[in-house]
């Protein structure tokens, strides 16, 4: 729709009584050089009986056009794949406690029970498993499975919501930070000190409150340049992977090109971090 300035009459102006999809678009695009008596005007165009018929219907197409722009933003690829991510995260967690159920209760009636999620799945096929614990036997089988299918489909669609920032930390983790951030556009706006720590904040605020050190790494540590780094440099990888992974999300939100280089430039940082440990240790042992 083409802008509409004060000269036109307002935002109602050619508008039916009750066409809110015309005032939502017309709320959206249109804009003014400078402010009017727009209650008047809509009284004076026919649009609006009064002024107070005005504000009512301002008030239903803002109202509608918030509704809209909310649908539309739920809809939006990383809020779905924030709503996996979670989901799977859920099963997982629901199907461990449930499976240390099953695990002790398997253990007062069956000397060779198993244990955990593999030990329920067992117990679920098992002629001789109780019927009520072969029951919540299943549930953990089917919560387990479930949790496989949302990992499945994370790796999926994960790639196509932020393709630089999988890349570099693999779906099931960056799924994990656009959720912990709230969306992708969160997350390409945050500094990489915050990224860092995403997944640490209780630790953060012990140490705020001055109870523990400083937490060196959120939910990054699964990625293996931070867990595969001697642990005294594992703050420096840490870094390194977090200022990466802050530019592959603002990549991914403002432009969404694929950008293999960084992918490049990650792996020389942190090959420079562990070759300064190598050489220590090489060192210490020339002077041995």
């Amino acid at each position: 729709m083409s802008e509409r300035t004060a000269a036109d009459g307002g935002w109602f102006e050619g508008l039916e009584r009750g066409d809110l999809d015309g005032a939502r678009e017309a709320i959206e695009d249109g804009s003014v050089d400078a402010p009017d008596d727009w209650p008047a005007l809509a009284v004076e165009s026919g649009f609006a009986g009064s002024e107070e018929a005005y504000y009512e219907a301002l008030r239903q197409a803002t109202i509608d056009a918030t509704r809209r722009a909310v649908h539309e933003r739920e809809r939006a690829g990383d809020r779905q794949l924030i709503h996996q991510i979670r989901a799977m995260d859920d099963c997982d967690r629901v199907a461990n406690e449930l499976a240390e159920r099953v695990t002790e209760w398997a253990g007062s009636l069956l000397d060779d029970a198993g244990e955990g999620v593999a030990g329920a799945r067992e117990l679920a096929e098992r002629e001789d498993t109780p019927e009520s614990l072969r029951s919540l036997a299943a549930r953990v089988r089917d919560l387990d499975e479930e949790a496989g299918r949302l990992r499945a489909s994370v790796e999926r669609v994960a790639p196509g919501v932020a393709p630089n920032l999988s890349a570099m930390a693999g779906p099931v983790l960056a799924a994990r930070l656009i959720a912990l951030a709230g969306g992708l556009e969160s997350l390409a706006k945050k500094p990489s000190g915050t990224l860092q720590v995403l997944g640490a904040e209780e630790a953060l605020f012990a140490h705020l409150r001055g109870h523990a050190p400083s937490p060196k790494h959120g939910v990054i540590y699964t990625h293996e340049a931070v867990r595969g780094t001697h642990p005294d440099d594992r703050g420096s990888a840490a870094r390194a992977l977090a200022g990466k992974l802050t530019i592959a999300a603002r990549v991914d939100h403002y432009s969404g090109d694929r950008k293999p280089e960084l992918d490049e430039q990650l792996r020389e940082r942190i090959e420079a971090i562990r070759a300064r440990k190598a050489a220590e240790s090489n060192g210490g042992g020339d002077g041995s």
